[in-house]
């Protein structure tokens, strides 16, 4: 029987790069996103009957509970969470709007707590699992005009390393995972010298791609990785090296 694997955030970008990789790989993969996208459906239909989409909207907390009760019911005890839906709002502290700073706390840090909360559960019944959170690099090195997102994805970071303590016992590995800027609609903005200079922070001059860190999450939901937990990957063409 196929591992299944729920992937948030897989609609675009690097969630629809995991979900093909996970697919790809052998899993049963379901998709999580607010709309279906042309390039989720391309997925489905190269792997019918592996991938699945199931729409959700992480600004609802208090969904959270009774959509993972349905995402078991109807796909069983998943084997692999990967928690990588998130915003993207950019600005200066002091201009950015108080909404958005509400937005970018509830769908990057409370959201993905409580989609794992109750998901851990049934991974605790059956005593294995792979949890992965999606961080950023930017996390742990700033930058300019992303304070709040960067705050996000450090609480990510932490979260990660309390709860690998946790449930370790249970047999369930919680890593996370901190790509550097890749080309998606999240860094669509970056243009000109603001990305040339990204390019040249990098020992490779390039920015790692979309799939390199898809690559990442996949090795970690893999039986090699069994002995990892606790951790952050960093998947950015040796930017913050």
């Amino acid at each position: 029987m196929k591992k299944t694997v729920i992937v948030s955030g897989a609609t675009r970008g690097l969630g629809l790069a995991i979900a093909r990789l996970c697919a790809d790989e052998g899993y049963k993969v379901i998709a999580v996103g607010r709309s279906m996208s042309d390039a989720l459906k391309g997925v489905m239909q190269q792997y019918p009957g592996d991938v699945f989409y199931e729409a959700y909207d992480f600004n609802d907390l208090e969904g959270i509970h009774e959509f993972t009760n349905s995402l078991v019911k109807k796909y069983g005890r998943p084997w692999g969470l990967v928690n990588n839906a998130a915003l993207g709002h950019d600005g200066v502290l002091a201009t950015l709007h108080e909404r958005d700073i509400s937005e970018l706390i509830t769908v990057n840090i409370e959201a993905p707590i409580l989609f794992t909360k109750y998901l851990l559960r049934p991974m605790l019944i059956n005593r294995c699992g792979r949890i992965i959170n999606i961080s950023s690099v930017i996390a742990s090195t700033g930058f300019n005009g992303l304070s709040v997102y960067a705050a996000t994805k450090a609480a990510l970071a932490g979260f990660t390393r309390s709860l690998a303590r946790e449930v370790g016992k249970g047999g369930i590995n919680v890593n996370n995972v901190a790509p550097g800027y890749m080309e998606t609609d999240m860094t669509s903005g970056l243009q000109g010298e603001k990305l040339e200079s990204i390019k040249r922070r990098s020992p490779l001059r390039r920015l790692a791609r979309v799939d390199d860190a898809a690559h990442m999450v996949c090795y970690l939901l893999s039986d090699k990785a069994s002995n990892i937990t606790g951790t952050t990957m960093t998947v950015d063409a040796g930017g913050t090296a």
